[in-house]
């Protein structure tokens, strides 16, 4: 398809917002957004202590203070977005980037048994591969969610789908 004789088949527009994905992928959008990023980012901003710069202390983060609300607005900016399917593939960016450190931060130790580079391991009652698979379950989970989002897009029933129609059109 041209526009005024330029290629639009890779418009940056068309490129972001496209997306095969079938209509149910609103559920992995429901689960990435809704259930887990939407009120984990909320309880870092609102539980500090326990859930934000408090817990990134303990890990190890730099800068707890600065780090545990920028994440805590960040997953909860970027949840809203992937929950309305409202630039899904960039939203998703942040939330692969977050449970990346997640899992370096906090599964790695357990999997060693100690500490690792700035992280320190957490106090379980036992360490090593199951455990860690136990522990990292979720954060598995919420990664390869927000990486399926970040391939496939919103889905047919996502804000990004109806503005990909209108710039097609």
């Amino acid at each position: 398809m041209t526009e005024a004789g330029r290629d639009t088949s890779w418009d940056w527009r068309t490129r972001l917002l496209d997306t095969r994905a079938p209509g149910w992928s609103i559920l992995i959008r429901l689960l990435v957004g809704l259930v887990v990023f939407v009120p984990e980012g909320i309880q870092k901003l609102i539980i500090p202590d326990l859930l934000g710069a408090g817990r990134f202390a303990n890990i190890g983060i730099p800068y707890p203070e600065l780090m545990g609300p920028f994440v805590g607005i960040v997953e909860t900016v970027c949840g809203v977005l992937i929950v309305f399917g409202l630039l899904t593939r960039v939203a998703a960016i942040p939330l692969v980037i977050t449970m990346v450190v997640a899992i370096v931060s906090t599964k790695v130790p357990i999997l060693l048994g100690h500490d690792f580079w700035i992280f320190h391991v957490a106090k379980l009652p036992r360490y090593g591969f199951w455990s860690m698979m136990h522990e990292a379950r979720a954060d598995f989970d919420m990664l390869l969610g927000a990486v399926y989002l970040l391939i496939e897009g919103g889905g047919a029933w996502s804000v990004d789908a109806k503005l990909a129609r209108r710039v097609a059109s």
